[in-house]
């Protein structure tokens, strides 16, 4: 093996800021992934494992280090048992065709997922979800390959231990394991309606059954009006989409904000607590859509989106979104989490602000 040196990261993520890497491989099977990881052993630098770049904040100093870009490629849909239909995946896949696909065959439960960046890999990761659909709900086994042992294993749904927009491949398991594959389970069925937006979608239509493949444009065209689509002539080719993941908090801190913002967004997130969106957050704290500071930016469509607006550095990023994190957090109590994953970074004030929890740690 031999990787190439002094790569651009920029070049590799959606954000397009970053340093270079020290060394890059890009891995196309299970046996060169785990060459890969031999060698960085046998070289003593660390590792950092990149799939499509659309969830990843590289440090102006780069990585100092090995990035292996997962590029594991393969579809393959299977009949099952009672009508279900198993479709394996390769982490490198992208995942909106996938999604296409999938609609394309009458198969219910990726359809909201449409028109989300990057690859298959990074979705059991993130436990990406959006407009009432989360692939953990569909989401079989993940296959694996254990950095340290360097065994080939099959996680089942449960042994991922999967949360809202997190599981152990993103919380204590972070350095552990790379995935390489995902096996999904779906079957004929109606579309998810639940979430507001694309409900409202259809009612104002009038249209009282709408099938999977009107719920995939459905949503293409809502994610197309907040900016949130990457596309060559749209600026958010430029971010990572969703900076910050909608705060969690529970049912007496949201009556308790409600007294005060009666006209504040909310969904039910389990039993005693409820979901707000952060972009309302953002705007009510001083931060409006369109905002602009130098060559960094919030989206005119989506408050949710940070932008690189051309020439930015990382650190314009983390600094524009550690002052919205403060504003938030002073207008509201609510300490907002950041989104995607942030490699290479050394400390600064910034970015230690960036993922501070407040007192109540929510």
């Amino acid at each position: 093996m031999t990787p190439a040196c002094d790569v651009p990261l920029a070049e590799h993520c959606t954000l397009m800021v970053g340093g270079p890497a020290r060394y890059f491989w890009r891995a196309g099977s299970d046996a060169s992934l785990i060459e890969a990881l031999q060698w960085a052993g046998n070289h003593d630098v660390g590792v950092h494992i990149l799939g499509g770049g659309s969830n990843v904040v590289f440090a102006d100093e780069g990585f100092d280090g090995l990035v292996i870009q997962v590029n594991i490629r393969g579809v393959a849909f299977t009949p099952g048992e009672g009508g279900v239909t198993h479709l394996a995946a390769g982490a490198g896949e992208p995942w909106d065709p996938i999604v296409a696909e999938s609609v394309d065959r009458g198969l219910a439960g990726l359809e909201c997922l449409s028109g989300i960046p990057g690859l298959v890999g990074g979705t059991p990761v993130q436990n990406v979800g959006a407009y009432g659909q989360d692939v953990s709900a569909t989401i079989a086994h993940v296959a694996v390959v254990d950095r340290h042992s360097l065994e080939r294993l099959s996680l089942s749904n449960g042994a991922c231990r999967f949360g809202y927009r997190t599981s152990r491949f993103k919380r204590e398991d972070r350095e552990q394991f790379v995935v390489t594959g995902v096996e999904f389970v779906l079957a004929p069925g109606a579309p998810t309606l639940t979430y507001a937006d694309v409900a409202a979608h259809f009612e104002t239509r009038g249209e009282r059954a709408p099938s999977l493949a009107d719920v995939r444009q459905a949503v293409l065209g809502i994610r197309r009006q907040k900016g949130m689509v990457i596309e060559a002539t749209a600026p958010a080719i430029r971010s990572v989409g969703s900076f910050f993941v909608n705060p969690v908090v529970s049912r007496t801190q949201f009556v308790r904000l409600a007294r005060v913002h009666p006209q504040m967004p909310h969904y039910p997130a389990g039993a005693d607590a409820v979901k707000i969106p952060a972009a309302w957050l953002i705007e009510r704290a001083g931060f409006p859509k369109g905002t602009r500071r130098g060559p960094v930016g919030i989206s005119s469509q989506q408050a949710q989106a940070l932008l690189n607006l051309g020439g930015a550095t990382a650190m314009d990023v983390v600094q524009l979104a550690a002052d919205i994190k403060r504003a938030v957090r002073n207008a509201f109590g609510i300490s907002i989490v950041p989104e995607p994953v942030f490699v290479g970074f050394g400390a600064s004030l910034a970015f230690e602000e960036l993922f501070e929890t407040d007192s109540s740690g929510e």
